[in-house]
């Protein structure tokens, strides 16, 4: 979600929603005389069903509604500013609008968290203050990586960098930070984490996911999602698992662009993170913004009914993206107007629209298709009733506010050694040649250069303060890896930053190390798509004329994905470092100087140059021949290097023969054979003799990751979920429902093989 140019609006402007009240006698009474509704020790169902019967269609809908913040305030269009009073009056009370949310960049007038808990408190209170039966407003924001938008809040590594780290419980751990830095500014809805897969390294939202592999992203998303629910801030918020379904392979590798992709492809692969996501215990969804095998995402019945809420059991908010009920009429052409638009959407299982601008144009919109009889009264209920719900147990009624004069010490500065950890844990070791890394004694001057070396801006990556990026006028606290460089070097150790490229190689002929930054320019959404998603070539020069001085070159990349190399490849050391956060210069000199043993692996695989795409490793067979044609790459899914060395002992099975739909458990043998503590990603892969549908040559069923002491050995076990294994029977069509098949199936760790038997 990011805001976007507005759309047009009709021809006549609608007037504002009039709330008739209705007469309130003949509902039971809670404790004290007050209504049920407002009872807490009431039953959460008996207090949804107590409040729906006592507000009319027009509360109703407006519950389904959600409006950007930019429409309280200044001239109550899109300029930002304090919140007016007359703004309030339209949205709040003249539409009951039952959420708000702030956009990318949309925030109070002074970026400080008690100006932020403040705005939000004052919105909170004009709702309640003006909504005939004091219902709460939802406020939602993308704290994506962090509670970014705020200034001075840390921000920690985007989604792909924190799978790199392959660690659940790290996960946890950032999205509970994430969740009481909101919290503390008084939002109570977070839209994360993304569960969509990284597939095509053009897509401009490559870098929001938790990569390539379907059992990874879910893993980690769940991990999140749990992380959320269980922060346990100053106030409760709630996870969206985003974006329902299939949103990231567009046809070209653009944002937004309608996918087509096989039935047999979306159920098995697709939407297998999602599923794992959303039984987590997510309470919202939010729709793909695009449309897959020409349905839009927002329309289809199919999607948000019979898979999500018949087939997952979801119960929870499920809420459109940036104006998509809108695109269905404007933009996709399957509805004829506005009114038939919203009735697509809410009958196929949009519970919550996101119309950031227009709120009385889509309350006035679904009226009308209520009373067309294109929506039935039921629906509205329904669906009012969830987002009800959703207040009601995040306990908005008992506590709609948060303190905001403690909220500047809850955010400045807070889960700094989470950032660090988790930037330390993402950063994958690629090429050490000679051991050059970590640096020792005899690197007594080391030249820096690059453009990326001191820019937090591009550390931090797109959805930082601002939509894009970090506004140009603005200063984020942080650590650039010059910054990390310079604090970690040891004593005697020389720090030259180089002033430009002619600088750093006249420099680095006499250096006894050059570590180059590279990367590319941070930007979120459509802005972030590329094409040829490769190094730039000033860059590739920069490394290929470093290289020629004959000395060692390291290179370090910030970027949200694999960037083609070119002429900047075989450098002696090569480390991702993804788009670490504010902390991530600590973490890339931590490894550099050895205070940080390397144990991050891929979740993505590594081009060798651009043009492969979609490129991942699950990659079915086939008869090709061609260069390239297979899965042919730089890395692999799964590589990283350690400053020490490990060894896979023994593979074994508690059971060699497992019932079908039955979880199959594996056990694991692992040393460090080296003389370094160290972190180890431990990937258990199954692949098929034989299958009746093609399958992969080998497929992520399991992983963990472990720490070891130097010589320490020990014995790991995990369970190989039955779910893993399943796969859509049947032709071309795909129309079977899944099951793991019967038969023989090769479990993998490194060189290690069992044999497991389905019956």
């Amino acid at each position: 979600m990011a805001p976007r140019p507005r759309l047009g609006r009709p021809a006549a402007a609608l007037a504002a929603v009039a709330v008739c009240a209705a007469p309130l006698t003949g509902f039971p009474a809670g404790a004290g005389g007050e209504p049920l509704y407002r009872d807490a020790r009431a039953g959460v169902d008996d207090r949804v069903r107590d409040l729906l019967g006592r507000m009319t269609l027009e509360e109703k809908i407006g519950q389904m509604t959600q409006i950007a913040v930019v429409r309280l305030q200044g001239d109550c269009r899109e300029s930002g500013g304090e919140l007016t009073e007359a703004c309030l009056r339209t949205v709040l009370r003249g539409h009951a609008v039952g959420s708000v949310l702030s956009g990318g960049g949309m925030g109070p007038p002074v970026n400080t968290p008690r100006a932020w808990a403040r705005m939000v408190n004052a919105v909170q209170k004009y709702a309640l203050d003006h909504s005939r039966l004091r219902v709460p407003v939802l406020y939602g924001i993308d704290a994506v990586h962090g509670h970014h938008s705020v200034l001075g809040a840390t921000v920690l590594p985007h989604q792909l960098g924190l799978a790199a780290a392959w660690d659940p419980e790290l996960v946890r751990d950032c999205a509970g930070a994430t969740a009481r830095a909101v919290a503390a500014t008084g939002i109570d809805w977070n839209f994360a984490p993304v569960a969509d897969l990284a597939r095509d390294r053009r897509w401009g939202r490559y870098y929001e996911t938790f990569g390539e592999d379907p059992l990874l992203a879910g893993a980690l998303a769940a991990a999140a999602v749990r992380g959320t629910e269980d922060a346990h801030g100053a106030k409760d918020v709630a996870s969206t698992v985003k974006h329902v379904g299939g949103y990231s392979e567009p046809a070209n590798g653009h944002d937004r662009v309608p996918a087509d992709v096989s039935p047999r492809y979306l159920q098995d692969t697709l939407l297998a993170p999602y599923r794992t996501a959303v039984e987590a215990g997510a309470k919202s969804v939010m729709v793909n913004s695009g449309a897959v095998n020409g349905v839009p995402a927002t329309a289809s019945h199919h999607l948000l009914t019979t898979i999500l809420r018949q087939r997952w059991g979801f119960t929870g908010v499920t809420v459109s993206d940036w104006q998509d009920v809108r695109a269905l009429w404007t933009t996709y052409k399957v509805a004829a107007d506005y009114p038939h638009a919203i009735a697509l959407a809410v009958n196929a299982g949009v519970d919550m629209a996101m119309e950031p601008y227009e709120a009385g144009e889509f309350t006035e919109g679904l009226r009308s298709a209520v009373q067309g009889g294109l929506v039935s009264r039921r629906r509205i209920d329904e669906a009012a009733g969830r987002v009800l719900r959703l207040k009601f147990t995040l306990g908005l009624f008992e506590r709609p506010f948060t303190d905001a004069e403690r909220a500047d010490g809850e955010v400045l500065g807070a889960a700094q050694d989470t950032a660090r950890r988790a930037a330390a844990s993402s950063l994958v070791l690629l090429r050490n040649e000679r051991n050059i890394l970590p640096f020792g004694p005899s690197a007594r001057r080391i030249v820096v250069a690059g453009s990326y070396a001191d820019d937090i801006a591009a550390q931090t990556g797109g959805w930082t303060v601002g939509w894009q990026r970090v506004p140009e006028d603005v200063k984020v606290p942080g650590t650039t890896v010059l910054a990390g460089i310079e604090a970690a070097a040891p004593a005697g150790t020389r720090v030259v930053r180089a002033r430009d490229a002619a600088d750093a190689v006249r420099q680095a002929r006499t250096a006894d190390a050059t570590v180059v930054v590279v990367g590319e320019r941070p930007a979120a959404e459509g802005e972030a798509d590329s094409p040829r998603p490769e190094l730039s070539p000033d860059q590739q020069e920069l490394v290929r004329s470093l290289k020629e001085t004959g000395r060692p070159v390291v290179v370090v990349v910030i970027a949200g994905r694999p960037l083609a190399l070119g002429e900047a490849a075989g450098t002696d050391g090569l480390l991702m470092s993804w788009l670490p956060g504010t902390e991530g210069g600590h973490a890339v000199a931590g490894v550099l100087f050895g205070g940080v043993n390397p144990g991050g692996r891929l979740p993505v695989s590594w081009p060798r140059r651009t043009g492969n795409e979609p490129l991942y490793y699950q990659q079915l067979p086939g008869t090709n021949a061609g260069a390239e044609s297979t899965h042919d790459v730089a890395y692999d899914f799964g590589d990283g290097l350690s400053y020490t060395t490990y060894r896979f002992e023994a593979l074994g099975l508690e059971a060699a023969t497992v019932p079908a739909g039955r979880d199959a458990r594996v056990t694991v043998r692992v040393a460090n054979t080296g003389g370094r503590d160290g972190d180890l990603v431990v990937p258990v892969y199954v692949s098929r003799p034989v299958s009746r549908v093609l399958a992969p040559r080998r497929r992520l069923v399991a992983f963990t990751r472990t720490r070891l002491r130097a010589g320490e050995s020990c014995t790991l076990r995990l369970t190989v979920p039955a779910r893993a294994l399943e796969v859509t029977p049947g032709d071309l069509d795909g129309a079977g429902t899944p099951r793991v098949e019967p038969g023989t199936y090769t479990a993998a760790v490194g060189a290690r093989t069992a044999t497991l038997t389905i019956t």
